[in-house]
């Protein structure tokens, strides 16, 4: 016999584990994890890629209107803007980008090295659309950290539990790096109406009361929080060690329009941007 739901806790809406692609540079392979293809359903988060990259694959690009998060999984990459920012984010360690008004960059993987990644571009809403750009490096050994019981969550932003991290954000986001032992859990509180997803990197975890399995690899998008009202989630590991990252915010609930590395609410704001580009005022 099942219980009856508690009012608040998030489960499993669904899941999705694409498979590995290449990419159009020699070497480079990738899965679209988040595809841009449903934005109303993935809002306020546009498009969650992971790469396999070698150097080269992502020569010097422009954005605009949105934060990127970059996650090094493996290996390490040199990263370079227009804003004079450089770095070397090694495994553990993220990046937040907030691109704004327009930002160039490129990210490298070492010589000789193939840099495992993942990266999440988190919409701007329409009033924060053309803000300065401004670059975070999120060292792993500076990142604040919650223990439970067989349990390490890293904070990359937000809350979880009683630690909270000082990340700057746009949108706020809740965003944690969890590494659970097997037959440990542990709960994560959910603001009102967040949209909010667990990406499985190791292991195989299990999410809500139901105990749904989400497998290594697989993106599990949860239920939709009321929005009146707080909410939880919780996950565990069952018979191996399993590492996640947990990613939850508001959606915006305004439109959207694409133009390659451009996130903005009008075709025509796209059009500025690239014209913006061609012209130098990046």
């Amino acid at each position: 016999m099942t219980d009856a739901p508690i009012l608040g806790e998030r489960e499993v809406a669904r899941i999705i584990n694409p498979p590995i692609e290449p990419g159009n540079f020699a070497g480079h392979t990738a899965r679209r994890l988040i595809d841009g293809q449903d934005t109303r359903f993935s809002d306020p988060f546009v498009v969650m890629a992971e790469d396999w990259m070698p150097r080269g694959a992502f020569p010097i690009h422009p954005h605009r209107g949105i934060e990127t998060v970059t996650l090094v999984l493996e290996g390490a990459v040199e990263h370079a803007d227009s804003a004079g920012n450089r770095g070397l984010i090694e495994a553990g360690d993220a990046q937040w980008m907030t691109a704004g008004r327009g930002v160039m960059h490129e990210e490298n993987a070492l010589p000789d090295t193939i840099a495992h990644t993942v990266q999440l571009w988190i919409n701007l809403s329409a009033r924060d659309k053309m803000v300065v750009p401004r670059y975070q490096s999120l060292r792993s050994a500076d990142l604040p950290v919650r223990r439970e019981p067989g349990v390490v969550i890293k904070l990359l932003s937000g809350a979880s539990g009683s630690i909270a991290a000082d990340t700057l954000n746009h949108v706020p986001v809740t965003a944690i790096d969890a590494r659970i032992n097997a037959g440990a859990s542990f709960e994560q509180g959910l603001a009102p109406g967040d949209n909010a997803f667990v990406l499985v990197l190791e292991g195989e975890a299990f999410i809500g009361r139901n105990k749904t399995t989400v497998p290594a690899g697989a993106l599990a998008w949860l239920t939709r929080g009321d929005d009146l009202a707080a909410s939880n989630v919780r996950i565990g590991a069952a018979t191996s060690a399993t590492r996640l990252l947990l990613f939850a915010a508001k959606p915006l609930r305004e439109p959207i329009a694409f133009g390659g590395p451009f996130v903005m609410n009008t075709a025509a704001e796209i059009q500025q941007a690239f014209a913006d580009y061609r012209s130098g005022r990046f």
